[in-house]
């Protein structure tokens, strides 16, 4: 049991750097297609083609998970459940807390909250393909972020 928890764990944290390539190099480069909507700044309501990206590893994730059980390996549920709980996280920062898809946090003044939205919204000051950055959603972006956060909350 220990070790599918461990395991999950490492597999939480390996998914930010690989959603990370995956946004800057797939999303940004020859799947621009799918994620370009997601950059229009007119009011978007329901689902952007964007979601596809969420559709395929929550897929992905499922299947992992299905597979896992099913066979009774650990390594294979272990993985599924890494990857469950990152989507959970992505889905919580990227759409709930920076673009307000339901819209339940009001006002935020944790730093970590401050700095994942003040990222994402640098990330998206640019609405084209090329020239972006912060392309992590949970914790990989720049330090400055986290920094300007903790001031500002500390000043509240």
């Amino acid at each position: 049991m220990m070790e599918i928890f461990l395991t999950s764990i490492v597999v939480f944290l390996l998914m930010e750097p690989i959603v990370w390539l995956i946004h800057k190099y797939v999303m940004h480069g020859f799947l621009w297609v799918l994620h370009e909507d997601h950059h229009k700044k007119y009011p978007k309501k329901g689902l952007e083609k964007n979601d596809i990206f969420v559709l395929f590893f929550a897929l992905v994730s499922i299947a992992l998970l299905y597979l896992g059980f099913k066979s009774g390996n650990k390594l294979t549920l272990s993985i599924g459940i890494g990857m469950t709980i990152y989507g959970f996280a992505y889905f919580t920062m990227h759409d709930v807390l920076s673009h307000r898809r339901i819209n339940i946090f009001k006002n935020p003044k944790n730093f970590y909250f401050l700095a994942v939205i003040r990222a994402h919204k640098q990330h998206h000051k640019n609405l084209e393909k090329d020239n972006s950055e912060c392309f992590g959603f949970v914790y990989l972006f720049p330090i400055k972020y986290y920094k300007l956060s903790l001031k500002k909350s500390n000043a509240i």
